[in-house]
């Protein structure tokens, strides 16, 4: 791609302000680990929301999610259900709210108020480090795929290379240069800077996506997109089967369906819903989206920090996903035609981009591509070294570190994460293959004990240790053991391995201590199986309430589901022309606002009334475990 001076000047720029400001602003986060990590629990909730809505922006699932579009049109929208995206409305409606009254800085640290001090907390404590490690190298590694695929396109050096006699593609050496750039200020500003940059890429990256948005619209009508798509392309009904037939267009592309596993599309469909719904319940997994809840003032802004991120990140994100899609189906399928062999999809972003965007506008769109990506990157980079630091070198090995001590041990880690992920990206194949092993294997071995810990009171430390143990297991082996079953149809496998390992583990050994249990259902108040436990309760407070609330949360999380699937498809239906369709996707996002207005937010509180008196009723009733209470089962 040749670029403007103009355009490499925006780049450049862009890339030297996110620097300095992570310089500028380094005193104050350093100030202590609290600082660093959290920002001191002083950054606004909105400020929080934008920035994680920055952070999820990246460049790598734009990638992917401009070959969706591409491939399955409007029904494209329910794809990412895979992740689940929607973990966001089960967030905002119940879980940011339990999240934040444990007023922790990591997860690892949240399990000490669920599971007390010993040996099973213990156990828990180190195995859930493990795996934000693993989860954090594993994004690292997805991020590294993708911005090095869009590297190659824009920047005209050949820099492959030898190490050892291992053949390194450029690609690789780009995604290298570009992530060591973004690591010199998320090291030095912590989240202080991390949530400042992104501030900034968020307000680029939208701007970027509206002029897409623009464009896509006055290069392509709706009567070319229908005159290269399949009939059903811009429907979002589905039955059985997809029965999107690209023979007569594309061919290829019904290979790629078919390879994806997404032919049996009511399949797919329950089986993203089954697992959607485990994964939301079990909470964010250890990485910034938790870390962005941990750091706001209360347990109310930490729900509607998680609100803001679908509103803020949708709409504008669709408009250039569609957009991109729209005029690659146009522009490029012709060329794609002519090509032999398989098709690399996940190209579509950045041809559309090289050939169809207009000089002058290059500049801005590349510099807001590479701030998604850095938003994404940073946000991990800050969220892995605080388990290292907090979690193991200061809990086990250096106690009495001094604040200054332990932030320059984090930037030590940062850097180990950094190198480690990058490293990993090395092996990486394809930006699909990474994605889908991460959201379901790795995430079917984290879902069912992190789904216990809340509605289950006599799951144990030990429990969620050999739980975790065995889905982490399960995720490597599955795939192979399986490997005729798509990621999805995998996932109830790795799930059911750990759930029964957890459930067995629990029995077999002995309850948490009754005082850790009562303190954390008092505080976080979560619904489920906490019978024994609300009974305890109320026999040293008579005016303790328990929480009820299941069916309405659930009800709620419907309906934010619905709100958010609007926001998605205001901006396609837009782009393809259906006007009418928009029309009705704005209804229903105006109707699901107002319910939830209503029924969610000016119902919510940031702790239980009955809190204070009971905390204190069980401080000085000091109870041990009651013979009773460790005959439930």
């Amino acid at each position: 791609m040749n670029l403007h001076p103009v355009d490499i000047g925006i780049i450049v720029g862009y890339i030297l302000l996110t620097v300095l400001i992570g310089y500028f602003i380094s005193k104050k986060a350093s100030q202590n680990l609290d600082s660093y990590f959290l920002g001191g629990k002083t950054i606004p909730w909105y400020v929080l929301g934008l920035s994680n809505a920055s952070g999820m922006f990246d460049i790598t699932g734009t990638m992917w999610m401009v070959s969706l579009a591409f491939i399955y049109g409007a029904k494209s929208v329910f794809i990412p259900w895979l992740w689940p995206v929607w973990n966001q409305i089960f967030l905002m409606i119940f879980l940011a709210v339990w999240l934040r009254r444990s007023n922790v800085m990591t997860g690892a640290e949240w399990l000490k108020t669920r599971f007390g001090n010993g040996r099973g907390a213990e156990l828990s404590h180190i195995v859930v480090v493990v795996f934000a490690i693993i989860a954090v190298v594993g994004f690292i590694a997805y991020g590294f795929e993708g911005i090095g695929k869009f590297a190659t396109m824009f920047l005209p050096w050949d820099l492959s290379t030898s190490v050892f006699g291992f053949a390194i593609p450029s690609a690789k050496i780009y995604a290298a240069i570009i992530m060591a750039l973004t690591t010199i200020y998320v090291i030095k500003g912590g989240m202080y800077s991390v949530v400042m940059t992104e501030l900034i890429q968020f307000v680029v990256m939208t701007i970027a996506c509206i002029i897409v948005g623009i464009i896509a619209i006055n290069m392509v009508t709706p009567e070319q997109i229908t005159a290269v798509v399949p009939e059903g392309w811009k429907s979002l009904a589905f039955d059985w089967k997809l029965n999107l037939d690209w023979s007569t267009v594309l061919p290829a592309v019904n290979d790629k369906i078919e390879s994806d596993g997404y032919s049996l599309f009511g399949t797919l469909m329950m089986m993203m819903i089954f697992k959607g719904i485990l994964v939301s319940i079990a909470g964010p997994v250890p990485s910034y989206d938790m870390q962005r809840i941990m750091a706001t003032e209360s347990p109310k802004d930490a729900a509607k920090m998680s609100g803001i991120v679908s509103l803020a990140l949708f709409i504008p994100r669709y408009l250039m996903i569609m957009g991109l899609a729209v005029i690659g189906l146009v522009y490029l399928s012709p060329q794609f035609a002519e090509q032999s062999g398989p098709i690399d999809f996940e190209m579509v972003l950045p041809f559309a981009l090289q050939n169809f965007i207009p000089v002058g506008l290059k500049g801005l769109l590349l510099a807001g591509l590479i701030s998604a990506f850095m938003s994404t990157f940073a946000a991990n980079v800050n969220a892995g070294p605080a388990y290292i630091v907090n979690d193991i070198i200061k809990k086990y090995f250096r106690p009495n570190a001094t604040d200054k001590q332990l932030v320059m041990m984090s930037y030590v880690a940062s850097l180990a994460v950094v190198i480690v992920g990058m490293t990993a990206g090395l092996f990486v194949s394809s930006i699909d293959s990474i994605l889908k092993w991460i959201v379901a294997a790795l995430f079917g071995g984290y879902t069912a004990a992190n789904m216990l810990k809340w509605v289950w009171w006599r799951f144990n430390g030990f429990g969620y240790f050999y739980g975790m143990m065995a889905g982490m297991g399960a995720a490597v082996v599955v795939p192979f053991a399986f490997s005729n079953l798509s990621e999805i149809m995998q996932f109830p496998i790795i799930f059911l391995i750990s759930l029964a390992t957890s459930i067995v583990a629990s029995l077999l050994t002995k309850p948490d201590d009754e005082k850790t249990l009562m303190t954390f259902y008092t505080t976080v108040r979560p619904w489920g199986f906490w019978q024994p436990i609300a009974e305890k309760c109320r026999a040293i407070n008579p005016n303790f309430k328990e929480n009820k609330g299941f069916g309405k949360d659930m009800f709620n999380c419907a309906v934010g589901a619905i709100w958010q699937l609007s926001l998605h498809l205001i901006p396609v239906f837009l782009i393809i022309g259906e006007y009418e369709y928009m029309a009705y996707s704005i209804v229903l996002m105006i109707v699901t606002m107002i319910w939830l207005k209503i029924k969610w937010h000016d119902e919510m509180e940031d702790y239980p009334e009955d809190m204070q008196d009971t905390l204190q009723a069980i401080e000085e009733s000091t109870p041990t475990l009651s013979p009773d209470l460790e005959a439930v089962s």
